[in-house]
């Protein structure tokens, strides 16, 4: 990290729409050249979140901090690339002048859109196509040529909103090394994504929301070691014992003869197997593991709900 001033500060954000809490009492901190993933289901709230750190709405109350500059300041948004996650480019546009009119937007020199330029269509494959209008792009095509503005005005911070949702397997991977490139330069990237996959392969730190709220977050290698997922095949398992075993896990599935649960300490290991025998139940085998991203990501949205 280039600084101890955090690249994104936020304190009891908070967002309301006629009368429904799109997002509430937000408070995080994303370090500068940190890859941060922020995750959550459909209607989270993560978008909104989003858009009032990019200053395209206003908080309803709490307070944000973008590169040590108030949300919304126009020196923030000199520093700053912005992926949506819907967005509706002119088509009429060839790929060039398009990243020129929104260089032009960042204020940007001549000189510097002329060098600039050039290196973002490589950046994202696109090389080839600066002379091509935007309306005969593929939806992939038109995901890198947005991504390329984000990134277009060497920003500090970059927000991405879905970057890969369009993109083929060698796409999503070229946007991942993408994405590991400008952490190494000292950027901050902000990454909102459903493809968990993708994620658990690029960022250092991780905050899952739910209804608006932060229900997990943290170093991402270490909530993924803190959980265990444990795979039991149990004969003669009983709603007694499936009751017991969900006061003691985060979630707990059976499948046939396959229960699966999450465990917060693999210390419990022995005492859903001392449960299991107490209920007459048979153990064939146990397996803990890890925890997924996914996994987590589970436990964490429905220990929430509860």
């Amino acid at each position: 990290m280039t600084s101890r001033t955090p690249a994104v500060e936020t304190l009891n954000l908070r967002k309301v729409f006629g009368g429904k809490v799109a997002v509430d009492s937000l408070t995080l901190s994303v370090g500068r050249g940190e890859v941060f993933g922020f995750l959550g289901p459909n209607g989270a709230g993560k978008t909104t979140a989003v858009k009032m750190l990019t200053g395209l709405a206003r908080p309803t109350a709490g307070s944000a901090r973008i590169l040590s500059y108030p949300v919304g300041a126009v020196e923030a948004k000199r520093e700053i690339g912005y992926l949506p996650e819907l967005f509706r480019f002119h088509d009429w546009l060839e790929g060039y002048e398009f990243l020129d009119f929104h260089g032009r937007l960042y204020g940007m020199t001549g000189q510097h859109r002329r060098r600039r330029i050039p290196e973002a269509l490589a950046m994202v494959g696109l090389a080839a196509r600066g002379k091509d209008k935007l309306r005969t792009y593929s939806k992939g095509m038109l995901q890198r040529i947005g991504i390329a503005q984000a990134i277009l005005n060497d920003p500090r911070l970059v927000f991405l909103d879905e970057p890969t949702s369009a993109l083929d397997p060698i796409g999503r991977r070229d946007v991942r090394d993408l994405i590991r490139q400008l952490a190494a330069s000292g950027c901050t990237v902000f990454l909102n994504s459903h493809l968990l996959g993708e994620v658990e392969m690029v960022c250092d730190r991780v905050a899952i929301v739910n209804r608006g709220k932060v229900v997990a977050m943290g170093n991402l290698s270490e909530l993924l070691s803190s959980q265990t997922e444990l795979e039991a095949q149990v004969g003669g398992a009983t709603p007694l014992l499936l009751d017991e075993l969900e006061k003691m896990a985060a979630t707990v599935a059976l499948a046939d003869s396959t229960i699966t649960m999450s465990l917060k300490d693999k210390e419990m290991v022995p005492l859903v197997a001392e449960a299991i025998v107490r209920h007459g139940g048979k153990i064939y085998s146990l397996t803990p593991r890890h925890i997924s991203l996914e996994g987590l990501f589970v436990s964490a949205i429905e220990e929430g709900e509860r």
